[in-house]
């Protein structure tokens, strides 16, 4: 699947977003620049005001991924071939514990919560991404390879920096892109150490609704 608006990265007005209800689902996509869907993560939403937001991704959860024809997923690539070369879509599944995320609809990161498996919080992940808009099945983003780290304490460190030159290379993202999305990261770095909101401590304790199925992946976004 291609979309002609990944290219320009033109965004909707806020007043033609749609909003989702708390338990409604929808889908985390990532896309690539050059209009090509890579990985789908399939949610359950918190709460949603238009602008933020707050999402589970369950773990057990059926998701959409990309690898090489012969199989390999991108970590089993060396670093040239993880962002060259033909992909092909295929089924996976979310193995770590349920995921908390925090996707604003215009700044380029989402945040995401990690827990132990007993639930206990373990970690932030600011992952990095330029914001698409939304369409009617959920949120639209594309990686921006470089993220961030923040342990409880507000300790922070840089994640996937060995990787951001070969992604700029088979243009995966821009120069300029990196710049807005290294800035983004070093804002959040702020309020991580400032221990301001998401870093305060907010929904560390924050647990998915038992009574939720996991959410289904459509069928045709393995075909595309």
């Amino acid at each position: 699947m291609r979309n002609s608006s990944v290219g320009n990265l033109s965004l909707k007005s806020t007043h033609d977003l749609p909003k989702w209800a708390p338990g409604e689902e929808v889908l985390y996509s990532f896309w690539r620049l050059d209009g090509s869907l890579g990985n789908v993560h399939p949610a359950r939403v918190v709460e949603d005001d238009g602008d933020q937001l707050l999402c589970w991704v369950l773990a057990g959860t059926p998701i959409r991924t990309t690898t090489s024809p012969d199989g390999r997923s991108p970590r089993q690539m060396p670093l040239f071939e993880r962002f060259n070369g033909p992909r092909v879509p295929a089924r996976s599944t979310w193995r770590s514990t349920s995921t908390l995320r925090l996707v604003y609809e215009h700044r380029w990161a989402s945040v995401w919560w990690f827990f132990e498996p007993d639930g206990t919080f373990r970690n932030w992940y600011v992952n990095l991404e330029v914001p698409l808009g939304r369409d009617s099945l959920g949120v639209r983003r594309v990686d921006g390879v470089l993220d961030v780290e923040v342990l409880p304490d507000g300790t922070w460190s840089w994640k996937d920096e060995d990787e951001v030159a070969t992604a700029i290379a088979a243009g995966r993202f821009t120069r300029a892109h990196l710049n807005r999305l290294r800035a983004e990261g070093e804002h959040m770095i702020g309020l991580a150490e400032a221990g301001r909101f998401p870093f305060d401590g907010s929904y560390c304790d924050a647990r998915p609704d038992p009574k939720w199925a996991l959410p289904s992946l459509p069928e045709g976004l393995l075909q595309i």
